[in-house]
């Protein structure tokens, strides 16, 4: 091939270095080098050299040296096109974590809160995560939350446009994203934001039927009327029909479907009555106490919300003539009702995709604990009251627990008797059409908690006794040793009164749930957990004597409130999690123990999302309650033993030679695991597994001993200080003969 040279006016060449300073002084912008581009398509081998002269300008230059040529087109070419996408190229995961610190940072400042220009930033970043990637996974999550902050805007702008933002977001996501979980989340704000937004003249006006509603809601209200009372015709007229609950719950849901259209226009008020009515006349088939009181409640709720309607008349007039209440029970198959089994509409299927399904009640107890929890598919909005025992009706004393906009499923059972010390019994059933009430029937308690949990959500009962705190399992007689020799590890181990006689060590994750993938391929962090765990057990009971049990000892998935009523039902004097840490970043690497309480810090958050396998927000969410829930836990003896455990390791591992170990120290968060737990409880992250030289250590034996080592050193250190004479040396002296 023949060299092509660059020639200067005069016709002398030019040099490297007048190359490169040319070059340097050339440099042009996007427009520029798609201006030589367009002249490389039309061109091949060494014409292609004048088309990009041409495209920068330069026609008449020339190169010695061909390799700083094609420098210049890849320089150009990434700088002029790519460069700038490159330096921008943040994914909609990240964009979505940057959108949720500005969100936090928001919410945590009153004085932000107050100027509209910081919501709007919020706003934006949430919908640049949607417009990064339209179809992506991350997509509805950012669209969702940018209607969910217009939402709150509304309330401190009081502007109606801030509310129909949000709505219009809403139904966006109903449209684009029909299989998304976010679109039953849309759905639910969609039905409570849209009243507001119709109802608005209403509100101001305490007569119904002079309020302005829109045209749109109106006509909707009065169609679901039309449509409600044919369904009630039909069901009168059909012999067959009435007799069965769930054609009567189709008529009453169809009615107070009117109510939920418009609840301020001028159809609300007659669609409650007949809903109320249709519950008052399916009493008097099924004889169900929850179908009188659902009447008694619609009723009063006419009374107070329509006082100027003449349905308030005909409510006052009906209401005085139901019944007397009684402590209102579970529906089941009772009175003259069948439960028909086929057919969409049957008792337990949803009226809709965004109610809630009961399927499951869980329970684990002891004499001084018990726990239980529902599981719903969904998450719905519950309340809960304590009743007091009433003789007259041969009743003792209950809490029942509520969850709105529910059904029950078809697995669940109506009856799971417990009966040990502190409870006899559970039960569940469909309260009123939309409710599913829980009744647990109390023997004997001290104290209760009640809280809800995420993805899946469920609701968790804990209920202790009076002995709960003092609840200690037997010591075993101490077998007398012979003249000079050494008492046995565990013998020693209660007669110097360690205080600690049973450890619960729980090895997170297993079975389905494989916990944070490793750095090295094939490696997952239910598996490392399990092996650290069983030698820390064999350690431990070598060691101190004390008796250890796992929550799981093989591959077994196990909930995260099961971990923590084992412990408890188990009367565990200590309670440690195994876990390994994960991130993103590659290069981060560390260890760190935590106990329960609020989190401090965004990692703190971001490490309790991960474990409990939930979202950050719903983390946040949890530290509103969370005061309520440590009324029980040990948070000074679990900061104390985390401390002991945090310090040995590091120390420890320092001094056997492993390098580049990095203190991350102790903190606090929320983690599930935790949540209830009656003894001293803390979580480690004994090495993050996504790093690639702390993966490699996790997979390695003698790394897990001498990790086992040093958690056994804390845990010394631990008894130690709370029962100082737990370590004097009783050997006994030897006696010399004479």
């Amino acid at each position: 091939m023949t060299e092509v040279r660059g020639q200067k006016t005069d016709g002398t060449e030019f040099g490297r270095g007048q190359v490169h300073r040319l070059f340097n002084y050339k440099k042009r912008q996007n427009s520029l080098t798609l201006g030589i581009l367009d002249h490389f398509r039309h061109f091949r081998h060494s014409q292609i050299i004048n088309a990009i002269l041409i495209g920068c300008g330069l026609s008449g230059l020339g190169f010695n040296n061909k390799k700083i040529f094609l420098f210049i087109i890849l320089f150009f070419c990434c700088c002029g096109i790519f460069w700038p996408d490159i330096s921008e190229a943040v994914t909609a995961r990240e964009k979505y974590y940057q959108s949720e610190a500005c969100y936090r940072d928001l919410r945590g400042n009153a004085q932000k809160r107050k100027y509209r220009d910081n919501w709007l930033q919020c706003i934006e970043k949430f919908q640049s995560v949607f417009q990064l990637d339209p179809d992506g996974p991350w997509a509805a999550a950012g669209l969702y939350m940018s209607a969910e902050l217009y939402r709150e805007l509304a309330k401190y702008s009081g502007k109606q446009s801030d509310l129909n933002e949000a709505v219009d977001s809403y139904k966006r996501i109903v449209k684009r994203f029909p299989d998304s979980r976010y679109r039953q989340k849309a759905e639910r704000a969609i039905r409570t934001v849209a009243p507001q937004d119709t109802s608005t003249q209403a509100s101001k006006d305490t007569n119904p039927q002079k309020a302005q509603p829109s045209k749109s809601s109106n006509d909707a209200a009065r169609k679901a009327y039309y449509s409600a009372e044919a369904c009630y015709n039909e069901l009168r007229k059909d012999s067959k029909k009435i007799k069965y609950r769930h054609y009567w719950l189709r008529c009453i849901e169809g009615f107070h479907d009117v109510y939920r259209h418009d609840p301020g226009g001028p159809w609300a008020a007659a669609g409650l009555y007949m809903t109320a009515k249709l519950n008052q006349e399916l009493y008097n088939w099924s004889r169900s106490q929850s179908d009188l009181e659902a009447a008694r409640e619609l009723f009063e709720q006419i009374i107070e919300e329509f006082p100027e309607s003449r349905y308030k008349i005909k409510a006052s007039s009906i209401l005085a003539s139901l019944p007397e209440a009684k402590e209102p029970e579970p529906v089941g198959n009772s009175g003259g009702l069948t439960q028909n089994t086929e057919g969409p509409a049957r008792l337990g299927s949803p009226p809709s995709a965004g109610w809630a399904t009961v399927d499951f009640l869980r329970f684990w107890s002891n004499p001084n604990y018990t726990r239980v929890v529902i599981d719903a598919d969904k998450e719905t909005s519950f309340s809960y009251h304590l009743l007091k025992k009433d003789p007259s009706i041969n009743k003792p004393q209950r809490l029942y627990v509520d969850l709105q906009k529910s059904r029950l499923g078809k697995n669940i059972k109506k009856l799971y008797p417990i009966d040990d010390d502190l409870l006899s019994d559970a039960r569940a059933g469909q309260y009123t059409p939309n409710t599913v009430r829980v009744v647990v029937d109390i023997k004997s308690f001290k104290n209760y908690n009640i809280f809800s949990l995420k993805d899946p959500f469920r609701i968790v009962i804990d209920i202790w006794g009076a002995g709960a705190a003092q609840a200690q399992p037997k010591p075993a007689p101490i077998p007398i040793p012979e003249k000079g020799l050494k008492l046995p590890p565990s013998a020693l181990a209660k007669q110097l009164a360690l205080g600690v006689s049973r450890i619960v060590i729980d090895p997170g994750h297993g079975g389905k749930d494989y916990g944070a993938p490793g750095y090295l391929r094939g490696v997952h962090e239910k598996k490392v957990v399990l092996d650290i765990a069983k030698r820390l057990a064999e350690k431990i009971q070598k060691e101190l004597g004390a008796e250890v049990i796992l929550t799981r000892s093989g591959d077994r998935f196990m909930t995260l409130e099961e971990r923590t009523a084992f412990a408890n039902t188990k009367n565990a004097d200590l309670f440690i999690s195994i876990h390994t840490n994960s991130h993103k970043d590659r290069r981060a690497y560390g260890i760190e123990t935590y106990f329960l309480n609020l989190a401090t810090d965004d990692e703190a958050i971001r490490v309790a999302a991960l474990e409990n396998a939930t979202s950050t927000k719903n983390i946040s969410d949890l530290q509103s309650i969370l005061n309520d829930l440590m009324q029980n836990a040990k948070i000074n003896e679990s900061s104390r033993l985390a401390v002991h455990v945090q310090s040995s390791m590091v120390s420890h591992l320092k001094s056997k030679r492993w390098t580049r170990i990095k203190d991350k120290g102790v903190k606090q968060a929320p983690f599930y695991v935790l949540l209830g737990a009656q003894m001293p409880s803390i979580l480690i992250e004994t090495s993050f597994i996504s790093n690639p030289r702390e993966c490699k250590r996790l997979t390695d034996p003698t790394y897990q001993n001498r990790l086992c080592e040093a958690i056994l050193m804390g845990i010394r250190k631990y008894i130690k200080e709370t029962t100082p004479t737990a370590f004097l040396n009783t050997r006994p002296t030897s006696r010399t003969g004479g």
